[in-house]
């Protein structure tokens, strides 16, 4: 039997040289070597032993079919690990008249090939082969006897067989194969292996989704960082990088996998930096009562680079949720802020109370009273000291308890000791006091036009008789007689 040395494994290097032929016999081989070359192979590439043992079967019957088969053949190969033997099938699908096409449409379907060309000639075999015995439900095929076989002659040789099955008839072994059918071997393992790995791969990988891992910087090709995680590449996309983090080859970082995709040159990884789920999932190393399940990370809201609010609750009595995420001395969640570049972590207690969620989502800032208003809105009100850390730069800490909570949040500013009520009150005197003002400025405004109407300037009101000219002396009061 052959088998040929492409893993270069020690166990395989035995060859035997034939004049221009090069054989690798298993025959020749110690069965317990060949067994263990089989699992050091598995084990470097990270697949199944019996993953390999199928893939040297394929590759077996693809030499078998060059050096001794015919073209179109399918040829099947049985390795046994035991005795070191292969067997070999000719398979053959089992068809009848219904299922092939007949003498008349293959002339048509050459009539439409010369008509249309060369270049509509799959066209016109998917248009020929739509319109087949569609009643059938099935579609009609060019009988290749390399591949098919009647029914008639297929039950001859198995009473009970029946259409549509395969019918699998013993070949003669051999064990003397040329160049090649070697080279033939060759190719069917390397290509076989490597898309078995790549599977291995992406099964591996698809089921870490949602999970984050720990890279090493391996090239930036332009804005895109390429991290090796392991058994694959990963990239790391310029969206979802933090803005302001800067990476440098052989630089190691954690990372969450976003999603995984197959493709034709492999599987490919996206991972995330900026990602809010990355934080819970760095608190799930770092804090054991979040990873058993005593503490639980109810809600996450982040500004990549910035600033990342986390609500937590105690599912377990006695547990403190923020000590737990804190650790001693801020132990744990320094190492998260450290993973993180620096990023500033607010831990808060989360409630099902929305107007303590509130207040308390508004940390470090303290909050005097909070009313819920129509249409999930929430009115906060705060110490007017405290104002301006509630809102936080450029309004980032609002922000963030919105995201958090899910509500709309107004914050306003009140003097210490006041409540709401008292705000309110506080606001309709200011009002009034408005009000008022505008009032007061209404009846100045008319004073003074009254005062105008009853003084009129005289050249547009006083003139005597039809002179153009002002009456000076009705203006002066003299008695004068026009």
């Amino acid at each position: 039997m052959v088998l040929l040395n492409l893993f270069k494994v020690k166990e395989l290097k035995k060859k035997l040289s034939v004049g221009k032929r090069t054989l690798f016999l298993i025959t020749t081989m110690d069965l317990k070597s060949f067994t263990s070359a089989i699992a050091q192979i598995a084990e470097e590439r990270g697949i199944l032993p019996e993953k390999v043992i199928e893939t040297i079967e394929m590759a077996i019957a693809a030499a078998y079919k060059k050096e001794y088969g015919e073209k179109g053949q399918m040829i099947k190969c049985k390795l046994d690990s035991e005795s070191g033997e292969a067997e070999f099938w000719l398979v053959k699908l089992v068809v009848d008249e219904s299922m092939i096409y007949s003498e008349e449409e293959l002339e048509k379907l050459k009539e439409k090939k010369e008509e249309k060309g060369p270049s509509s000639a799959k066209s016109s075999t998917f248009a020929l082969r739509a319109s087949a015995d569609k009643s059938a439900g099935k579609e009609k095929i060019r009988f290749n006897p390399e591949k098919h076989l009647m029914l008639e002659e297929a039950k001859k040789i198995k009473p009970k067989i029946k259409v549509g099955e395969e019918l699998e008839v013993s070949l003669k072994p051999e064990k003397d194969y040329g160049r090649i059918a070697a080279q033939t071997a060759k190719q069917v393992i390397l290509q076989k292996i490597k898309e078995t790995e790549r599977e291995t791969i992406f099964e591996e990988y698809k089921t870490k989704e949602g999970e984050i891992v720990s890279g090493i910087v391996q090239r930036i090709e332009g804005r895109n960082v390429f991290l090796d995680i392991g058994r694959a590449i990963g990239i790391l996309t310029k969206e979802e990088q933090v803005p302001g983090e800067f990476y440098r080859p052989g630089q190691r970082l954690k990372v969450y996998i976003v999603k995984v995709e197959q493709t034709s040159k492999g599987p490919v990884i996206f991972l995330s930096r900026a990602y809010p789920k990355l934080i819970s999932k760095l608190f799930e190393l770092e804090v054991p009562e979040i990873s058993s399940g005593a503490v639980v990370i109810r809600s996450i809201a982040r500004e990549a680079g910035f600033r990342t609010k986390i609500a937590v609750e105690s599912k377990m009595e006695g547990v403190d949720p923020i000590g737990s995420a804190v650790g001693q001395r801020g132990t744990r969640v320094q190492a998260v802020i450290n993973e993180l570049g620096g990023e500033k972590i607010d831990i808060i207690e989360y409630s099902d109370d929305p107007e303590k969620y509130i207040a308390n989502s508004l940390s470090p800032a303290k909050v005097l009273e909070v009313k819920r208003l129509p249409k999930n809105k929430a009115l906060v009100i705060v110490p007017e000291d405290q104002l301006s850390l509630a809102i936080g730069k450029e309004g980032q800490n609002v922000r963030l308890a919105a995201k958090l909570t899910g509500w709309k949040i107004d914050v306003k500013g009140a003097r210490a000791g006041e409540t709401e009520s008292q705000t309110e009150e506080q606001e309709e005197t200011d009002k009034e006091k408005k009000d008022l003002k505008k009032q007061a400025g209404r009846k100045k405004s008319e004073k003074s036009l009254n005062s105008k109407t009853k003084n009129p300037a005289p050249e547009t009101l006083f003139r005597c008789g039809t002179s153009p000219a002002p009456c000076f002396a009705l203006v002066l009061g003299l008695k004068l007689i026009c």
